[in-house]
């Protein structure tokens, strides 16, 4: 079979046991290696999707249970594939896919306003309730920061928030502007532990409702409010401008847009911090599975497909952090979660849905861990004297924040 002749080409680091629709027994890479993984194949037809478009397909026959596991856990059978797939380097559908990106990617990515909207919609507007499942308790979606690998979830989200209000350098009355605010854990620690005011946008209803009504409960009417609103039709300045987790919806053909928008809102001793995942290996193009079921229009770029852009903006690099492990260390706690509220999941939805949203979860762990994703930090400005000559303010300030 075609699938059976990729298998043994593939893996050669592992153990894998695949039972086909007819009940056949394949084994592959070196019996008794871990990671070591068995998965039975109900459906024939996935003996040849899964040779000629397994980056779909797997995550489709997972989901829709014509895939399962038979021994080991979807974490093994993943990552098992993973460490493969990057020991073998590109394959050459990969390598056309990258070849034609800045053309698939205008029209894969295609993010106007409106369009932006209802590309989001099917992902951020489903009930807060399945989020409070597996989310921390201040709802964070987006990569928390691990100072230690053994901090607890909320922990590394706190530090995290604390750590991006350190290098803004924000002080008490700053106006300050959160783009994708989503349920307002940002935007209100900020208020909270600056006295800064703060403006969130996002396109979520959902999201905006539960953010006001959390401001509502914490007291801070006045000091934080929320807009359900493209960051393109917003107007004003901004002392300070701050992005976590909203780049990533943009599409590389808006990128100029995003940064020259940035730079208009923007006062002229301004700053801003974007929190974006990325891409090690340089451009490509999204998951075709990821980008149907999860993230219509969303893409991960590489820093050389954003620092091109921001070189012709009127910005200035001011600095720069890679995060390296800390999205696989939050994916894995939100993995652990989500399967632990298994029934509630159910009661709101179906077994399809449970799926589709494990493999995605259990899928992004494994690009962070292995398959050249991270996470990157750009701050921006437009004087080159707006921020100190030395990082120290950023350590001083997060260490004076934690006392906060």
């Amino acid at each position: 079979m075609l699938w059976s002749t990729l298998l043994n080409y593939l893996v050669k680091t592992g153990d894998l046991t695949v039972v086909d629709a007819a009940g056949k027994t394949h084994t592959f890479g070196i019996a008794g290696q871990k990671p070591k993984s068995s998965i039975r194949l109900h459906d024939k037809a996935l003996h040849y999707q899964l040779f000629f478009y397994p980056e779909f397909y797997l995550g489709e026959a997972y989901m829709n249970g014509t895939l399962t596991m038979e021994e080991g856990s979807l974490n093994d059978f993943i990552e098992l594939l993973a460490i493969n797939a990057s020991a073998l380097g590109p394959n050459l559908l990969e390598k056309i896919s990258t070849r034609l990106a800045p053309v698939t990617q205008l029209l894969l990515q295609y993010n106007p306003v409106g369009v932006a909207q209802k590309n989001v919609a099917p992902h951020y507007d489903i009930s807060d309730k399945l989020y409070e499942l597996f989310l921390d308790a201040d709802m964070h979606y987006s990569c928390a920061y691990f100072t230690d690998p053994a901090n607890s979830l909320e922990q590394a989200q706190q530090d995290k928030i604390r750590h991006i209000a350190a290098k803004m350098r924000i002080e008490p009355g700053m106006k300050v502007l959160d783009v994708g605010s989503g349920w307002g854990g940002l935007a209100m620690y900020l208020a909270r532990t600056t006295g800064a005011d703060v403006t969130g946008v996002s396109l979520s209803g959902e999201q905006v409702k539960k953010a006001t009504q959390r401001v509502e409960t914490a007291g801070l009417q006045g000091k934080v409010r929320f807009l359900q609103k493209d960051y393109r039709e917003m107007a004003g300045s901004f002392d300070r401008i701050v992005s976590v987790g909203m780049m990533e919806h943009i599409g590389v053909g808006f990128y100029k847009q995003f940064f020259t928008k940035t730079r208009e809102l923007l006062k002229p001793d301004g700053n801003a911090l974007i929190h974006c995942i990325g891409r090690f290996d340089g451009p490509g193009n999204t998951n075709p599975w990821l980008r149907k079921y999860i993230f219509p229009g969303g893409y991960a770029p590489a820093l050389s497909e954003v620092t091109s852009v921001v070189e012709k903006s009127g910005l200035l690099m001011t600095d720069i952090e890679i995060l390296r492990m800390h999205y696989a260390y939050t994916l894995h706690e939100w993995q652990n979660r989500f399967r632990k509220n298994k029934e509630a999941v159910l009661k709101m939805y179906d077994e399809r849905f449970f799926r589709m949203w494990e493999f995605y979860l259990v899928s992004a762990e494994i690009e962070f861990s292995h398959m050249g994703t991270m996470v990157f930090h750009l701050q921006l400005a437009k004087n080159i004297n707006a921020l100190p000559l030395t990082r120290d303010y950023m350590l001083d300030a997060e260490r004076q924040l934690g006392t906060a």
